[in-house]
């Protein structure tokens, strides 16, 4: 079993609900003020999960501008009042930040019983070396 220490689980309920915040304003068609609420718990929560100087060491490496510049321009432009060009934003810097982590996330769920079994087929094993 993992130990969390408080902050750990305090983080990971931050995260949890940002994720439900942003989920849900982009169901209730971009609400600016869930998904303003949703990033500042994400954001928050990261920090609080994995500790405040890795989180800056995370976003701010020489290799991650790019990346983070559009996530976090993402969040800025959310909470200045544009949902839909803030969250098109902000994935496309999600995807440009944790793209190093999708092949070992792909690695990870190939060994799942049932999923791994989906991303055998033929046309979907193609997609993911």
């Amino acid at each position: 079993m993992i130990s969390l220490t408080d902050s750990q689980k305090i983080g990971m309920g931050l995260t949890g609900f940002g994720v439900f915040f942003l989920f849900f304003g982009m169901m209730l068609f971009f609400d600016k003020a869930l998904l303003a609420i949703g990033n500042i718990l994400f954001v928050s929560g990261l920090s609080f999960v994995i500790g405040l100087e890795r989180t800056f060491r995370f976003f701010f490496q020489r290799h991650k501008v790019k990346a983070t510049s559009f996530f976090l321009g993402g969040v800025l432009v959310v909470l200045i009042g544009w949902p839909i060009v803030g969250v098109v934003l902000e994935i496309y810097g999600f995807f440009l930040l944790f793209r190093g982590f999708f092949p070992v996330a792909v690695g990870f769920i190939r060994r799942v019983p049932v999923l791994g079994s989906l991303l055998s087929l033929p046309g979907i094993s193609t997609l993911y070396i």
